[in-house]
């Protein structure tokens, strides 16, 4: 008894070193956790919308962030916000959201999921990290080791099943990473996270309505889409990516952006997770090696020495 409680006190001291006393231990790690959920079910909207051919990327592009801003803005407007006064809301946000939902539907198209989040959350951890050093807030000490045993995790879960992947398609990935590390660390400075978010969806509509229209003049096609992957991209943008992005926007100033970055190297692997439950593939050794990885380095990372830059 006396040493579980001395173990709770040094936790405690420890979170409060790195978080302050007003941030809520089971508050941080909701928000963190229903985050890595969001994004993992985007993950898997977006393979099985994409998957199979039925339905083009600019299309789903532009669905998935109409739908989301739709719901933003009704949530939003249900709160009593007003977007147009929101002065955080630049169009920064809105420019970094739409390359990432862009690129990551085209480069989806040419490579394998696997490859793909290998390259789009690698990505996204250098993006953050290499901000973090600049401001002087990057890894120290066993942080750096917690960094790279979850993205060796990461490369464990991706590459087995990687063979010669398509050149354009890593590129396009890789802009995306830069993207979407961009959008995360804009939303460490906003104060007002559906304000914001929803300001951003609404601003990349036309700029996903002009790709859109770019793409059918240069497709003898035409925009290629079946009532089930309308549904599936009205739920990736209206509820994994607009919702998630909104928990993700309020969690974001309550982590340095080491840990902000270390914790999503989580969704490849819950994506790979909901693979098994949800699309009956079979649990590999491969996944249990990278389990250990990802969430021992995560652990390192977000429980290790740091300097923690105000909010």
């Amino acid at each position: 008894m006396r040493l579980r409680n001395s173990v709770g006190r040094l936790w405690e001291r420890t979170w409060h070193k790195h978080y302050g006393k007003d941030t809520p231990l089971i508050r941080l790690f909701g928000l963190v956790a229903a985050t890595i959920v969001c994004f993992a079910g985007n993950s898997l909207l977006c393979r099985e919308a994409l998957g199979h051919g039925t339905m083009d990327p600019a299309t789903f592009t532009f669905l998935r962030l109409c739908s989301g801003a739709l719901v933003l803005a009704l949530l939003s407007k249900a709160r009593g916000g007003d977007i147009s006064t929101t002065s955080e809301a630049g169009y920064a946000g809105a420019v970094s959201l739409f390359a990432y939902a862009a690129l990551f539907s085209w480069a989806y198209v040419r490579i394998a999921a696997g490859v793909g989040a290998l390259v789009l959350f690698a990505v996204v951890q250098l993006t953050m990290l290499a901000s973090a050093v600049r401001s002087g807030t990057g890894p120290r000490g066993v942080q750096w080791l917690g960094v790279a045993i979850a993205l060796a995790g990461v490369a464990v879960l991706a590459l087995p099943g990687a063979t010669a992947p398509d050149p354009v398609g890593v590129v396009l990935m890789a802009g995306s990473g830069v993207a979407w590390g961009v959008y995360s660390l804009l939303g460490r400075r906003v104060a007002t996270p559906l304000a914001v978010t929803t300001a951003s969806f609404v601003r990349a509509v036309p700029l996903a309505l002009g790709a859109l229209l770019f793409a059918v003049l240069m497709s003898a096609e035409g925009p290629r889409w079946n009532w089930r992957t309308l549904g599936l991209s009205i739920a990736s943008g209206g509820l994994a990516s607009g919702l998630g992005y909104t928990i993700w926007y309020t969690a974001l100033p309550r982590l340095d952006a080491t840990r902000a970055a270390v914790v999503q190297l989580a969704v490849p692997l819950l994506a790979a997770t909901g693979g098994i439950v949800l699309l009956g593939e079979k649990p590999t050794l491969v996944l249990g090696v990278a389990a250990v990885a990802i969430l021992g380095g995560m652990a390192l990372t977000i429980v290790g020495p740091g300097v923690r830059s105000p909010a």
